[in-house]
């Protein structure tokens, strides 16, 4: 009996260690993203949709950004590195 009192202290004890010590949420990425000339600054993850192309992507943060012929970040992808500019005649959306 007083093992098992002792492994669920345990396992509580480190629960709430691990609580304590889990980062924020990773929402946006810091530095700036451009495209087409539109700039945004520690941009929110997700997707930049329904984009013209030619599409203009300069990457300035330390993010890796995708580039999809799609104008819903589906399909297959180009990756732009962070602090590298891309050039696509044919993207329409950007995953950050």
């Amino acid at each position: 009996m007083r093992r098992l009192v002792l492994k669920s202290f345990g396992a509580l004890a480190a629960a709430a260690v691990l609580s304590l010590t889990v980062p924020g949420s990773a929402s946006a990425a810091s530095g700036q993203l451009v495209l087409n000339g539109r700039v945004f600054t520690n941009p929110p993850s997700g997707c930049y949709r329904n984009l013209n192309a030619p599409l203009s992507v300069q990457n300035r943060t330390r993010t890796v950004a995708f580039v999809h012929t799609t104008p819903d970040c589906t399909g297959p992808a180009q990756s732009v590195p962070p602090n590298a500019t891309f050039a696509a005649s044919s993207g329409h959306s950007v995953r950050i």
